[in-house]
């Protein structure tokens, strides 16, 4: 699976693009923006973007209104196709948001029951009880998501509404050609669904790739031969953060082990999450670190860990965004892309983990562990890569068996002798590969 040897790079297309928080009705083609920064996304070692929804909705996108139709304030579906077309001949695949949990008020099945009631072929499309009312005095009840009535939960057993949502997933690959699909809330979607939305992406097209949002519990319910082929790894986010701020790199490594590790009770092992440091729903990896010389290191765990990486547009350059600021502070719009050295890190970071088989499939096993230093083992076939980081102000010598005389390291290319000990400079992180 491509997907597993990739690096994403996630974008909010409404807030990517400056569009209205509410839609206006006026269809203007910022979409085609996107275009514009594939060069800087290519440069940036990424190779898959994964949009957030953009398509026809009442406000944040994620209140469908129409599955069928680019939302008018980035454009029209032409424009979308370029932006695609683009994308592919930057050598970047295209993961579009699947809404699949419910749709907004405005969306137009939505709408017929709204005017027709009883009468409306499309009743059985949703949870809905006519023995009661709605909020907004529909003059029937109907279930919203989480308790969020703008949002109107879709009935996926019914067979109607599934052959919809698939004819809608038909045309995006007719008119993009998409690579797959991000599944939104899919701790809620009915299983059943997604083994038959899995059947379905699997005779549309080859290599199609499923990855689901996840939070907690057990992945393994998702993810699997018949299931997903992913899920976003939120059990090791936090973690990620908190355990530069805490000093303790005891709680990631002891996280991935769990995941990860050599021992039979391993969760996770074979399988390739999404692994993120921040996205569109939490505080942006600048902003929630305490020590700024940590943001870079941040990045050398995200690719040494086990999992397919994502960067949310912004973050490459060190941007901020507070999540108790509301989402539109996590949303932004930017004139154009920038560069700097932690830029230039994360791309190097970028393009080892791609050229390295043992980042992208390998084990992982832990060498050294200290509050602030790691050693992990990555080790696939042939290849072994050792990923280390000192997380302190001052240099450290970690003293560890490394079955090897020398290595070079894959994020700067320089050579490393392992004799002796080997020296971990403040605030570093280094892939070396052994020879």
């Amino acid at each position: 699976m491509w997907a597993y040897e990739s690096v994403f790079y996630q974008i909010y297309p409404i807030g990517f693009c400056g569009a209205p928080r509410e839609n206006d009705g006026v269809a203007v083609p910022r979409i085609a923006k996107v275009g514009d920064w594939a060069a800087h996304i290519e440069k940036l070692g990424c190779d898959a973007v994964y949009f957030s929804p953009l398509f026809e909705s009442d406000s944040h996108g994620y209140d469908t209104r129409d599955y069928r139709k680019l939302d008018c304030r980035l454009g029209t579906n032409a424009d979308f196709a370029k932006v695609c077309d683009t994308l592919h001949e930057h050598n970047v695949r295209v993961v579009l948001d699947g809404v699949f949990n419910h749709v907004g008020r405005g969306f137009w099945a939505f709408r017929d029951v709204q005017e027709k009631k009883w009468d409306s072929p499309y009743k059985d499309w949703f949870h809905i009880s006519f023995d009661g009312n709605s909020n907004y005095n529909d003059g029937f009840w109907y279930e919203g998501w989480e308790g969020h009535y703008e949002l109107v939960r879709l009935n996926l057993q019914n067979p109607e509404v599934v052959a919809h949502l698939f004819d809608c997933i038909r045309l995006w690959v007719d008119e993009f050609d998409i690579d797959g699909l991000r599944l939104d809330v899919a701790y809620c979607l009915d299983k059943d669904f997604i083994r038959q939305l899995r059947a379905f992406c699997d005779g549309l097209k080859p290599g199609f790739f499923l990855v689901g949002e996840l939070l907690h519990g057990d992945y393994n319910q998702f993810v699997g031969n018949e299931m997903l082929h992913s899920c976003t790894n939120y059990e090791c986010y936090k973690g990620l953060y908190s355990s530069l701020n805490s000093m303790n790199l005891f709680e990631i490594t002891h996280s991935l082990l769990r995941q990860f590790g050599p021992e039979n009770w391993t969760l996770y092992r074979g399988k390739h999450l999404l692994s993120f440091v921040d996205n569109h729903d939490v505080t942006r990896a600048a902003s929630i670190l305490s020590d700024p010389k940590h943001l870079p290191l941040l990045y050398g765990m995200l690719f040494g860990m086990p999992g397919i990486p994502c960067v949310y547009y912004g973050s490459e350059w060190g941007v901020t965004g507070e999540k108790s600021h509301g989402d539109d502070a996590l949303r932004p719009s930017f004139d154009a892309p920038e560069w700097n050295d932690l830029t230039d890190r994360i791309a190097a970071m970028a393009g080892a983990h791609r050229a390295s088989k043992a980042l992208c499939y390998g084990d992982f096993k832990q060498l050294v562990l200290t509050n602030k230093q790691c050693i992990w083992e990555r080790v696939c076939e042939e290849e072994r890569v050792l990923v280390a980081l000192n997380i302190d102000s001052e240099p450290f010598t970690a003293h560890f068996n490394a079955n090897a005389g020398r290595g070079v390291d894959l994020i700067t290319g320089e050579m490393h002798d392992f004799g002796g000990g080997s020296e971990l400079p403040p605030y570093s992180v280094a892939f070396w590969k052994t020879e």
